[in-house]
This record gives C-alpha cells, structure tokens and sequence, in this order.
C-alpha cells in the first residue's frame, strides 16, 4: 500500500483510539493487514525504474500522504490531537520506514534485511490501475468506518 494509504489509516486510528497502548499496535497491525490485501504502491515494478525515480516517486508519496492526513483531520476529524496523529501515522508507516535503508541505501544486511524479507511476505501487489483503484476503495472504507462509528 502506499504511504498515502498507511498515512490515512493512521489518522484514522489516531482520531478513534485515545490510547496509545492500543492505537501504536493497531497501527503496527493495520500495515501488515493492509499490504496482504492487493494493491499498488511506488515499489511495483521498481526494478524497471532508476533509483532516483523509485525515490522521489516515494518522497511525494510520502508527502501527499501527510497532508492529505491533515485534510481529513480539519474536515472530517477536527477534535483529533495532531502530534497523536503524526505518531501514528508513523506506526502504520513504520514498517515501510525501516526497509528504506534497505531499498534506497543498499544497506543489504541485519536488521534491514529482515524488515524487508518480513514486509514482502505481507505484500501483495496489483498493477495499475486496478491495484490503485482497490486500494482508494480500502482506504475509502476505512474513513467512511471511521466517521460513521
């Protein structure tokens, strides 16, 4: 899933759950659930792209994925704490985080190596564009969850 997608989830989760004993977990959790259902996201097909390409397409991501996190706070979560949901934002994303050593700086060794052979058995990827359009409807069902309820 993108860091678009994990960065939503987050806030979602950040604007329901008070507790961080429970939300920082359910974050965690929500990451792996979300890359096994099939998706795409910046690193489909990344051996076909330069590294430089991979990286700034990543670095937007990243960035779409945090403001369109405070959009969703101002219009539909206004009472949520922000800093809260920065910190979880980065639990949903953590995983993707810490295989960046691994992907954009060849660190190919312990502990990076791990992050990323345990995130690949998680990942299931989907082309374009139905891979995109599977994942708006997952992060979509999400929001609408975390509205109603």
């Amino acid at each position: 899933m993108t860091a678009t997608g994990h960065a939503i989830i987050g806030t979602v989760i950040a604007a329901k759950i008070g507790d961080p004993l429970i939300a920082v977990p359910l974050a965690l959790a929500s990451h792996f659930l979300a890359d096994a259902l099939p998706h795409w996201d910046t690193g489909y097909h990344r051996e076909q792209k330069s590294k430089k390409k991979f990286f700034i397409q990543s670095f937007a991501d990243v960035a779409v994925g945090f403001a369109a996190s405070y959009a969703l706070i101002i219009a539909f979560f206004p009472g949520t704490n922000l800093v809260y949901a920065f910190l979880m934002i980065l639990a949903a994303q953590a995983p993707d985080w810490l295989t960046a050593p691994y992907l954009f700086f060849n660190m190919k060794f312990a502990p990076f190596t791990w992050f990323y052979k345990m995130q690949k058995v998680f990942d299931t990827h989907l082309g374009m564009p139905w891979g995109f359009i599977n994942q708006v409807a997952i992060v979509s069902s999400v929001v609408i969850f975390g509205r109603v309820f």
